[in-house]
């Protein structure tokens, strides 16, 4: 799964969303550059509950791709 993310603009934004989806439950490879993160599989979190850590820590959810 891959989220797409609007206002990551360094290192300590990036651990920032990390950071968030880690305490939703999942793993996640944040790649600052893409603007996204990409959820390691299994995914046993819904999509709203992800949108809604990434947002809680001030970032905007502009798109959810399932591989």
């Amino acid at each position: 799964m891959k989220i797409m993310i609007e206002g990551m603009m360094c290192q300590h934004c990036a651990m920032r969303v990390q950071k968030a989806l880690e305490a939703a439950g999942v793993q996640a490879r944040i790649d600052l550059e893409g603007k996204c993160a990409e959820i390691a599989s299994p995914v046993t979190v819904s999509e709203e509950i992800l949108k809604q850590a990434v947002e809680k820590a001030g970032y905007t959810v502009t798109g959810i791709e399932n591989d």
